[in-house]
């Protein structure tokens, strides 16, 4: 029976468990934290579970008065203009850390039912192989006792953490990582958030809808700076007009406590200050002291561990996946990388990883997902395509809803029509997102997509009205 051990039990590690376990090897997970790893202990679900209590918050402040929603906030009669509504952080961060528990508990229960082992410890490569070729790996566990395992295969899914700068140590109290907030029992009156990119962003919405006064700090000339611009503006004026402070183009040089208060000082002199600051500088992939460059594994200068097209490092039976590999820091990506790992060493049938089939999405509100070429590619040249962008305020249903901010862009290839691109910035962009993720991976036309039925009113119906109007223009450009 061929043995495989994989270091990490996240996305990456689990997924490629069941696989194998399916495919009849004899896996081994070894892990230190939890099954489902950063991905389900302490950053997608944790954090869009505190999102979702924003959302509510959001949704009600941002359409009650239109929907003809009132309230009777002290019980002698209706408009007091006092916010009617607010958040207990301690219970909704407890309710964060007991989902996120119980989303643990259920991987472990569904590796383990499939045959897989899980030991508790840390793995990391032995230098040589072993004398059949096989790897060594060597697991110390939580009494620092070692254990040597033999594997025909090893995966790396080790994941990442927050990146931390020199002049701002979190201290969990004050200045935070994204890692850190669940710890919170009051919400923060003041937060600074530092990072405009996903995390910074998505907390930095959810925080302002929650109650907390909020300044987001951008070294960039605006939020979300790798994503799309049209799509990147639409949040940025949200955050705005319901009140944040952002600060483009001013990078934090320093973060330091002074109190009950921290202090941030900007690159350029200027010193702001709140009650909190989170950091969101990005990640570090966790492949310090794992015997790595030493078993043969070569490791990119950012320390992340290169890997082809379908998993493999270049030390022969190491694969990797997630994002120790700094490929796309998406769970979705991660457990498919690790997916692939498993059904190449296994000589089953597998392709390639192709990022241009990847859906993303980014959970502020409003959402903003993605999926296969975007703006950049067709401004810089990289692929041919017409563009057609529709603005959410001429949908129907997002008039009943009282949905104002949003849109749908389309790419389609000239000539053929065949979709391979779009965005989507709306409310459960991350749903709307499913059939043009169909389409770009099936390589479907906007024929195709025009003539499917959507339901009428719909926020999908902006979707096959785009697909329309690429069908009936034919000329390049935005339409």
């Amino acid at each position: 029976m061929t043995r495989i051990v994989i270091i990490g039990g996240g996305p990456g590690g689990y997924e490629a468990a069941l696989v194998a376990a399916q495919l009849g090897a004899e896996v081994t997970i070894v892990d230190r934290d939890g099954l489902g790893g950063a991905s389900v202990l302490t950053d997608c679900v944790p954090s869009k579970t505190l999102i979702a209590t924003a959302e509510v918050m959001t949704g009600f402040d941002s359409s009650h008065e239109e929907l003809g929603i009132e309230i009777d906030h002290d019980g002698d009669g209706i408009g007091d203009e006092v916010r009617g509504i607010g958040v207990d952080l301690g219970k909704v961060n407890r309710r964060v850390k007991r989902l996120a528990l119980a989303q643990s508990h259920d991987v472990t229960a569904s590796v383990t039912r499939a045959g897989v082992r899980v030991l508790r410890g840390r793995g990391r490569l032995a230098p040589h192989q072993g004398p059949t070729g096989t790897r060594r790996v060597e697991v110390t566990d939580e009494r620092d006792e070692v254990l040597d395992l033999e594997a025909d295969c090893v995966l790396i899914a080790t994941g990442g953490q927050p990146r931390e700068l020199p002049d701002a140590r979190p201290d969990g109290e004050r200045i935070l990582t994204w890692t850190q907030v669940y710890d919170l029992h009051e919400l923060p009156e003041e937060l600074v958030v530092v990072g405009s990119g996903v995390t910074g962003a998505e907390f930095a919405g959810a925080y302002q809808a929650l109650g907390s006064r909020v300044t987001l700090v951008s070294s960039r000339d605006r939020v979300l700076p790798g994503e799309d611009p049209d799509a990147a503006a639409v949040l940025e004026d949200v955050f705005r007009r319901r009140g944040m402070n952002v600060l483009a183009r001013s990078r934090a040089a320093s973060v330091k406590r002074a109190g009950d208060r921290v202090e941030i000082t900007l690159a350029d002199g200027r010193v702001i200050s709140g009650t909190h600051c989170l950091m969101a500088v990005g990640a570090v992939p966790n492949t310090a002291d794992m015997g790595l460059e030493e078993a043969g594994v070569k490791l990119r200068d950012s320390g992340h561990i290169w890997t082809d097209k379908v998993s493999r490092t270049t030390a022969p039976g190491v694969y990797a996946a997630g994002d120790c590999t700094g490929v796309l820091a998406l769970a979705s990506v991660a457990a498919m990388q690790g997916r692939i790992a498993m059904y190449h060493f296994l000589g089953d049938a597998v392709a390639p990883l192709d990022l241009n089939t990847v859906s993303g999405n980014i959970f502020t509100d409003p959402e903003i997902a993605t999926v296969g070429y975007t703006q950049e590619d067709v401004d810089e040249g990289r692929i041919v395509a017409r563009v057609v962008k529709l603005p959410l305020l001429r949908n129907p249903r997002a008039k009943m809803q009282g949905v104002r901010d949003g849109f749908v862009k389309l790419f389609a290839r000239p000539g053929t029509g065949i979709v391979v691109g779009g965005v989507v910035v709306s409310p459960r962009a991350s749903e709307l997102i499913h059939p043009i993720s169909i389409a770009v991976d099936n390589s479907l036309t906007v024929e195709q997509i025009a003539k499917a039925f959507t339901v009428y009113p719909s926020l999908s119906g902006s979707i096959a009205e785009a697909a329309r109007q690429l069908h009936t223009h034919r000329g390049d450009g935005e339409q």
